[in-house]
């Protein structure tokens, strides 16, 4: 009889072990997706040649928890009128600094910025045609295909607010001959 009751709990206590295991597998996938990284694709030309259509990144969610976004950061973050949408960018303009675009030319307070990040001539200043100043958690973002971007320079983007900015894009994953952390300043 005592033998009964100790096979009868071998097998319960092997399930429940093995449920435990996938709950903390779940809980721990869970926690590092939600504050450490995550998968991301990039859908589009807009960041060519830095990142292709089709690229897949590693999102950075934990550096912004410690410093501060800086210029030329690629960041990730929602697009406001589409959910699950997610835009990426790098950050030009950083809080209190004034940008505006002028023949072709980015210029923040006052002064040309020198970067090599963009493909070529910007066409149109959109929002940035007149002096832009950021607000205290405000940054300006621009796509590094300058003329096939939506970015900072449409109201439909417009400025990006620091709570908005989900992660730093960190490592490109796929394709893998392209596999590598990627350059931000």
């Amino acid at each position: 009889m005592k033998k009964k009751k100790k096979e009868e709990r071998g097998p319960l206590r092997d399930i429940l072990s093995f449920v435990l295991y996938v709950a903390a597998m779940v809980l721990a996938t869970f926690l590092i997706i939600h504050f450490v990284g995550q998968r991301t694709y990039v859908s589009g030309s807009s960041m060519e040649n830095t990142l292709s259509d089709g690229d897949n990144l590693i999102v950075d969610k934990l550096t912004y928890r410690f410093s501060d976004p800086k210029r030329f950061d690629i960041i990730v973050f929602p697009y406001r009128y589409e959910e699950n949408t997610y835009f990426i960018k790098r950050i030009i303009g950083l809080p209190g600094e004034t940008v505006q675009i002028t023949d072709g030319k980015i210029y923040i307070d006052g002064e040309e910025l020198i970067e090599s990040y963009g493909r070529e001539v910007i066409k149109n200043a959109g929002l940035a045609a007149e002096p832009v100043t950021l607000g205290e958690n405000e940054y300006f973002v621009l796509g590094d295909n300058r003329n096939d971007s939506t970015d900072s320079r449409d109201p439909a983007v417009g400025l990006i607010s620091r709570d908005d900015i989900i992660g730093r894009a960190w490592i490109r994953i796929w394709p893998l001959s392209r596999f590598g952390i990627l350059r931000h300043q």
